[in-house]
């Protein structure tokens, strides 16, 4: 009889656990607001109110347009929401949020000058929880808040005017390069050597000339080795190393997105031979 009672007590007790449970997750109200999700392929990113993730595209650091177009929104649709109306999870600021409109009219919505894009393969819609548009190209990435490395893909116009491929020739093409998280273009100077910066003084008068790049984050693209990116000191201030190369900026890019001026600096020596963009897979600086 006791071991009757004490089954029913279980059986109860299992019944109304589950119903509990059952009801809890039915009464879970879907989101509604652009909200921060993480996977173990690309850490933490910006996903849409149904979980679906959001991408970058590093054709957009040329002037931060949209550059996206034709059959490119067949696979990567454009993103766009009512600012009026959405509301933002923990970790992201409704400020960072804009709107822009298309040279065809539609609006799309962008996160810190970055416009914003679905994946969508085949033109299937990636479901939400996946983020296999992260480096396809080695130009479309997940969107996050805090990269401190980005991938440019542009054209290289110098001082003086004349675009210039990535094999530092006058002509028209894209080259692929390192950008900050804002689209701001990296440099390396030729004269350094491994993670030593031999050209800014010990008082700093000269780095309004060629800023170094500093931070102490390092978030980088799933398509970058992030072990090749090291901080050193620099008299007292962090610079942000790449394969053992110091990075900078250069002062009269302005931090206008994309501007790539300084692969003419100084004018006097061959184009990018002094100051050439900092490029994925670059040869480890000389020790």
């Amino acid at each position: 009889m006791k071991n009757n009672i004490y089954f029913l007590a279980t059986v109860v007790a299992l019944f109304l656990f589950t119903s509990c449970k059952k009801n809890t997750t039915a009464n879970t109200p879907p989101r509604t607001d652009i909200h921060l999700d993480s996977n173990a392929q690309v850490g933490t990113h910006i996903v849409d109110k149904d979980g679906r993730s959001l991408y970058f595209f590093s054709n957009d650091v040329n002037g931060g347009l949209a550059n996206c177009t034709g059959g490119c929104l067949t696979s990567f649709p454009i993103f766009n929401v009512d600012m009026a109306t959405t509301t933002f999870g923990n970790g992201l600021l409704a400020s960072d949020f804009k709107t822009i409109t298309l040279a065809s009219g539609t609006p799309q919505t962008t996160y810190k000058g970055w416009p914003l894009y679905y994946f969508a393969q085949s033109g299937v819609p990636e479901p939400a929880g996946q983020t296999n548009g992260e480096g396809v190209g080695n130009i479309w990435f997940v969107a996050k808040t805090n990269y401190s490395i980005m991938i440019a893909n542009n054209q290289l116009i110098g001082a003086n005017n004349i675009h210039y491929l990535g094999t530092y020739t006058p002509g028209d093409g894209l080259t692929n390069y390192l950008c900050d998280g804002s689209g701001n273009t990296l440099y390396t100077f030729a004269k350094d050597s491994a993670f030593i910066n031999k050209f800014t003084k010990a008082d700093f008068s000269n780095n309004t000339v060629f800023p170094i790049y500093e931070t102490a984050n390092i978030t980088v693209p799933s398509t970058l080795d992030k072990s090749l990116f090291v901080v050193t000191n620099v008299n007292g201030r962090n610079q942000l190393t790449y394969n053992g190369w110091p990075l900078y900026y250069f002062g009269a890019d302005s931090l206008v997105k994309g501007s790539t001026k300084a692969i003419t600096f100084p004018p006097s020596q061959p184009v990018g031979a002094i100051w050439p963009v900092a490029i994925k897979g670059e040869v480890p600086a000389p020790r």
